[in-house]
């Protein structure tokens, strides 16, 4: 052994167990690795003053391996250590997190019994408001010498509703789709709004359905009226629209007085807008008082009661085996949306929640069964869409009856013809225990009335026609709108040919019945047709094609018939809006923003003396559709057709619908309201009783 190594080892043997343990790990080639820190700590208070280079020339000189030194730590015993640091630094983050919950938890619980404590008043409130003696003894006067009601008892509340009874009165007639979007738009303070209807609601309609079967309670669906009513400083009067005098611009209201008797009065406007909705078709058929019908929220309890008692008639031992299916036999006549998802809704119940509660013989004696007139259901939307419908429904065992019309409901069986596979209509019966009639929408009788005081200018059965600025077609212009399921927009382009043709020829000073337009000429016809009409618009692309292809005799002109001819094929190709309440939401939209550019007009034309002339046409653009899509719920599933973008799909589809009508709700309360229901139903299942 040379003297470097055998200083190396007596210094070695000097130093102490803690001295050895702060010694740095063993390299993997048996190797001592010494760090200057180290060193330090071990030789500062016994090595001496001058160390021999041979030392360090050996510590770092590779050991035999038969003189290898064993780590005093093991590679487990790290291993360990970590292990449990990591899992003691997992625990403290999960306490962590959860006393932090529970911190901010229980603050919003206090905050929320705090605020909660703020919303009660134990000491009584008394105001003197000033009331006008109008309001309280009304003038009488009209055509039937009623009391007119001029002044409101709440037009003196406050300053800013005393700052606006002496503006345009606007009266509202219904709480629909379309009054709702109306109101929402109004600027606050431009008009004297009153909004006159027999339900002080807003139904949110697309998810009435859930409604019948306690997917949804019944007050998640609708909005007091009166909140909304009360954010553009308007007024909400209970009552129902019964008669107008154009003339007088009186409204004829209908309401129950403090005796419960009918009361009639008149209420003045400026601008009316009638927006009353629209009643069930019947087409004639015999029998209806013994179907349902699902129009309001009254329709959905009177569901929902009668099919828990057909549930529960079905489970008493005195109900014969013929009798219970006939009980347990549910019928909906009309293919349409509303038809087709109450089917699925009530399958969905049927089938989930039945057996909970009730004997499971009742699961195996129910049939439901869908009638429709057309040859698919669901006829509107997209073919491969209506075939999926049909497809997911007889999966579910609804029985689907296509190319079927009602003939007669009786009380216990309804009577149907069909088409069979030769062509012959033969009649058949099926037994029932529930019917809901859903089947189209027809005019009010309120509409009827308005109908026919403007005689032959509306000769719509269906609804009341308006023009593109949605005015009623014969009352006074710019004083009566319609919106929504009452009324229609006339797309009769052809009959506005000679007005068209008589502005152009008086531009050029000639006679329209012999004048030829050329190619410029047409493009200014296009032009004001798409801007009357702008349903129109996609009809009247390629102007180029339409006019070679309508230039018969190749004179590179159009005469008076030709174009005649080439606006009537126009006209015929325009169809009318559908009953939706996404129409009637557009049509409340645009007509709130051109109110509210006519009331920033007013002063400028009260300036310039303007009264007369087509205000609406100056002042704001036409009304245009736009259809963003169809959807529907056929059972733990749902289709959509947006645009030509048709899918649909199972479970994943269904949330997606929910999502759709749970971003349109009109309130955070009605979110919150849908949220809970779904949930409930989730963990608890739908509530099978009656009230």
């Amino acid at each position: 052994m040379s003297s470097s190594q055998r200083a190396a080892s007596s210094l070695m043997r000097a130093l102490s167990r803690p001295q050895l343990q702060q010694i740095p790990r063993i390299r993997a080639n048996g190797g001592l690795k010494l760090r200057l820190q180290a060193q330090h700590q071990c030789f500062s208070s016994s090595r001496p003053r001058s160390i021999p280079r041979e030392f360090f020339r050996a510590a770092h000189k590779p050991i035999a391996p038969t003189a290898q030194i064993r780590p005093i730590t093991t590679a487990s015993k790290v291993k360990t250590s970590k292990t449990k640091s990591r899992i003691g630094w997992l625990a403290y983050k999960v306490l962590a997190s959860l006393g932090l919950f529970i911190v901010i938890s229980g603050g919003i619980v206090v905050g929320f019994f705090i605020y909660d404590a703020t919303t009660y008043r134990e000491s009584p409130e008394s105001f003197d408001i000033p009331v006008s003696e109008y309001a309280l003894s009304p003038r009488r006067g009209g055509p039937k010498n009623l009391p007119i009601a001029e002044m409101l008892v709440d037009d003196d509340d406050c300053p800013e509703n005393k700052e606006q009874k002496h503006k345009p009165k606007l009266v509202i007639l219904g709480t629909g789709w379309g009054s709702v979007a109306l109101l929402k738009q109004l600027v606050p303070g431009d008009y004297h709004v009153t909004v006159v209807s027999p339900s002080n609601h807003f139904l949110f309609t697309p998810m009435l359905p859930s409604a019948t079967v306690g997917t949804l309670e019944l007050r998640s669906l609708v909005e007091p009226i009166r909140g909304i009513v009360k954010a553009v400083r308007g007024h909400f009067l209970k009552g129902s629209a019964h008669d107008v005098d154009f003339s007088e611009k009186l409204v004829e209201i209908e309401s129950i007085g403090p005796t419960g008797e009918k009361e009639h009065f008149y209420l003045p406007y400026d601008k009316l807008v009638i927006g009353v909705g629209s009643v069930t078709n019947p087409h004639g058929v015999k029998g209806l008082e013994h179907c349902h019908f699902l129009k309001d929220i009254r329709d959905a309890r009177k569901i929902r009661n009668a099919v828990i008692g057909n549930l529960e008639t079905a489970c008493l031992p005195t109900t014969t085996d013929e009798e219970r299916r006939r009980l347990l036999s549910f019928v909906v006549s009309g293919g349409g949306p509303t038809g087709v998802e109450f089917a699925a809704e009530l399958y969905d119940m049927l089938n989930e929640d039945l057996c909970r509660y009730y004997p499971r013989i009742l699961r195996n004696e129910i049939s439901v069964h869908v009638i429709q007139s057309r040859g698919h259901i669901l006829n509107t939307y997209d073919e491969a869409l209506s075939k999926y419908a049909e497809e997911r429904l007889a999966h579910d065992q609804v029985d689907v009856q296509t190319n079927s019309r009602v003939k007669e409901v009786q009380a216990d069986k309804i009577l149907f013809t069909q088409k069979d596979e030769q062509g012959k209509v033969v009649t058949k019966e099926l037994p029932m225990g529930f019917c809901l009639w859903s089947t189209g929408v027809s005019q009010t009788e309120f509409s009827q009335t308005i109908a026919k005081r403007l005689g032959d200018v509306q000769n719509n059965r269906h609804a009341l026609e308006t023009d593109t600025h949605l005015r009623l077609t014969g009352a006074p212009l710019g004083d009566v709108y319609a919106i929504g399921d009452c009324s229609t927009v006339q797309n009769n382009v052809s009959d506005h040919i000679v007005t068209f043709l008589r502005t152009l020829a008086w531009e050029k000073g000639k006679d329209p019945e012999t004048m030829h337009i050329t190619y410029n000429d047409w493009r200014g016809v296009a032009k004001r047709v798409k801007s009357r009409f702008p349903q129109a618009a996609d009809h009247l692309r390629r102007l180029d094609k339409l006019f070679e292809s309508y230039d018969k005799d190749k004179s590179g002109t159009l005469d008076f018939g030709e174009l005649s001819e080439l606006l009537k094929q126009i006209d015929s190709k325009l169809t009318s809006l559908p009953a939706t309440a996404q129409r009637a939401n557009q049509q409340g939209v645009y007509l709130g923003r051109k109110f509210n550019k006519l009331a920033q007009a007013a002063p400028g034309m009260l300036i310039n003396q303007v009264a007369d002339g087509d205000i609406d046409e100056a002042v704001y653009k036409a009304f245009e559709y736009r259809h963003m899509g169809s959807l529907a719920y056929i059972g733990n599933a749902a289709i959509f057709d947006f645009n030509g973008l048709s899918f649909g799909g199972g479970l994943l589809a269904a949330y997606l619908w929910r999502s759709i009508y749970f971003a349109q709700s009109v309130s955070l309360r009605t979110r919150c309201l849908l949220a809970m229901d779904w949930s409930k139903r989730a963990l608890f299942g739908r509530d099978m009783m009656s009230y």
